[in-house]
């Protein structure tokens, strides 16, 4: 097949497993083609029928802000005419979906189909903006499928729009970088101390991540624990929680190491690894990190609790419960026989139910069933 992909090309599980997707469909031998404004960010290595579409933005003073989408509009109508595409597979809602449509009907192929997968955010915080909810709403109509990366997502567009689409649920897949790693190596790692217990944080540092908590989960467990916090990744509430850290007095226990490509490397030096976020719908990191054999501590907002098993891979906890948060974690890394456990699970889980040969096969599947 001919299949188009339209991801953001940024840090971020959307933009992960669409790359991810789009070359195990090309090592399937799929022809694939990238359409966005960058090179999304694992695609840094020559990949055979792999092809990357950059989007030209129009800068003229008319316009406060570039008009994004109507390029990618322009953009992905030629490719699917020129290159021929038997589908288009677009990652969000706003502004891929809505796009998508547009350049169907600027094509003469009218009867082109485009897939439209749900992440989170398009739906659970733009979506829910009353100057969206119509065209986050249209543009799911129109699309002639829609998948959805969890229960969870899949329940909360039914309960936020009005649609009557159906939504599949496929859920997100490990890369197989991660189930490659040989894990006989975990724990060996420069970041420990004086034998401190490892435990890790990798996000965009979003507000909704509430990356803050741990710095106070941290002031807690510090009191009779020898445990470094490790903080992967950037964003606009980084400068907020250094500055916390300080505040605090705890720099020279908690490390920011910044975006990292190499993630699996932290993970396989990580005791356990910790979100504390207030909406998640999936947690790809979470996944990654229990394909590593790592327990994971978490909140039981949104999807985690469908990744995450509780009393089985690690704990969920409620939103901003920080006593609790320390509790747990503290659970583990003081009963070695448990964190071994949940580190057997944790891979298991990861290595079966979430196998890219498992889940890839569905997408292919849904294609066909979307074109038919």
């Amino acid at each position: 097949m001919k299949i188009g992909i339209t991801c953001y090309p940024t840090y971020g599980g959307s933009g992960v497993v669409a790359t991810e997707l789009g070359i195990k469909l090309a090592m399937m031998g799929h022809k694939i083609h990238f359409i966005s404004y960058a090179l999304p960010y694992r695609l840094g290595n020559f990949t055979t029928n792999v092809f990357f579409h950059e989007v030209d933005v129009l800068r003229y003073p008319l316009f406060e802000y570039p008009p994004y989408s109507l390029s990618l509009a322009h953009k992905m109508a030629e490719v699917i005419e020129h290159e021929e595409l038997d589908i288009l597979h677009v990652h969000y809602a706003i502004p891929h979906a809505t796009s998508a449509y547009l350049a169907k009907e600027i094509i003469e192929k009218k009867d082109f189909k485009f897939v439209t997968t749900l992440h989170g955010t398009d739906i659970t915080l733009i979506g829910s903006d009353p100057s969206y909810t119509k065209i986050v709403e249209f543009s799911i109509e129109k699309s002639d499928g829609v998948t959805a990366v969890s229960k969870y997502l899949a329940d909360k567009t039914y309960n936020t729009f009005n649609i009557n689409n159906e939504i599949q649920v496929i859920p997100n897949f490990v890369p197989d970088k991660f189930l490659e790693l040989d894990i006989s190596k975990k724990g060996k790692s420069c970041f420990k101390r004086n034998g401190e217990t490892i435990l890790t944080h990798i996000s965009n540092f979003r507000e909704l991540k509430r990356v803050g908590d741990l710095v106070y989960v941290m002031e807690k467990l510090l009191k009779k624990n020898n445990v470094r916090l490790l903080m992967v990744g950037d964003g606009p509430e980084r400068v907020k929680v250094e500055q916390l850290c300080r505040e605090l007095d705890l720099c020279d226990y908690i490390t920011f190491l910044g975006k990292q490509e190499m993630v699996e490397d932290v993970l396989l030096a990580t005791d356990v690894f910790l979100l504390p976020s207030a909406e998640e719908s999936f947690g790809l990191a979470v996944l990654e990190a229990l394909a590593c054999g790592v327990p994971c501590v978490t909140t039981n907002a949104g999807g985690l609790p469908e990744v995450n098993i509780h009393g089985e891979t690690g704990f969920n906890v409620e939103i901003g419960d920080i006593d609790a948060f320390a509790e747990h974690v503290e659970m583990i890394i003081r009963d070695k026989a448990l964190m071994k456990k949940f580190a057997l699970n944790a891979r298991e889980l990861a290595s079966t139910k979430y196998n890219s040969n498992k889940i890839v096969p569905q997408y292919l599947d849904y294609y066909n069933k979307v074109l038919a």
